[in-house]
């Protein structure tokens, strides 16, 4: 497994190794072991989630300040471009996000630590989104941020028109106005 850091320490981009042929494809989706020989991390995934989302559809920024989660995310079918922000107020970078493109053909995954909003917008005709999470899903304590935050500056590609949101991520916060994390 390859392992790259990102702007934002921390945040990692994690590419596994695959063995092609006429065939098709292998590889390891996740291996505890390898994942914590390769990052230097040992955390404990508690629950799998598999969203399928049509081309133009943004999800996030979601968190949540109790029992907060890192992801390790990745796309199975499709294309997203995947964004973390880090809302931690005592970190260097707050305020700060990092953008990936994940998708079927490069098979990258994205490591966001707890601590951070994250979200995802939807480049391909749909995409199936795949992610492990070190905490169960709380929705008491679920936060989401504006997608469109002048603040956070998130360079979004641009599809054309506006993306499609659902209620809950149009209600979506400012950073200025969010709760965050100490």
């Amino acid at each position: 497994m390859k392992v790259t850091p990102t702007a934002i320490p921390g945040v990692l981009v994690l590419e596994p190794r695959v063995f092609r042929d006429t065939r098709g494809f292998f590889f390891e989706s996740f291996n505890q072991k390898a994942f914590e020989e390769a990052t230097g991390l040992h955390e404990t995934f508690v629950q799998d989630n598999h969203s399928r989302s049509a081309h133009g559809v943004l999800r996030g920024l979601h968190y949540q300040l109790q029992q907060p989660q890192g992801k390790l995310v990745r796309v199975v079918r499709g294309a997203v471009f995947d964004v973390a922000v880090d809302i931690r107020k005592s970190s260097p970078t707050f305020g700060r996000w990092v953008g990936v493109e994940l998708s079927e053909d490069n098979h990258k995954q994205l490591w966001v630590p707890a601590g951070f909003a994250h979200g995802f917008l939807v480049l391909s005709e749909s995409a199936d989104f795949l992610y492990k999470t070190t905490d169960y899903y709380a929705p008491a304590h679920e936060r989401c941020i504006a997608w469109n935050d002048p603040s956070l500056g998130i360079e979004w590609p641009t599809l054309g028109n506006e993306p499609r949101l659902s209620a809950k991520d149009q209600a979506g916060l400012s950073l200025v106005n969010a709760e965050c994390f100490s």
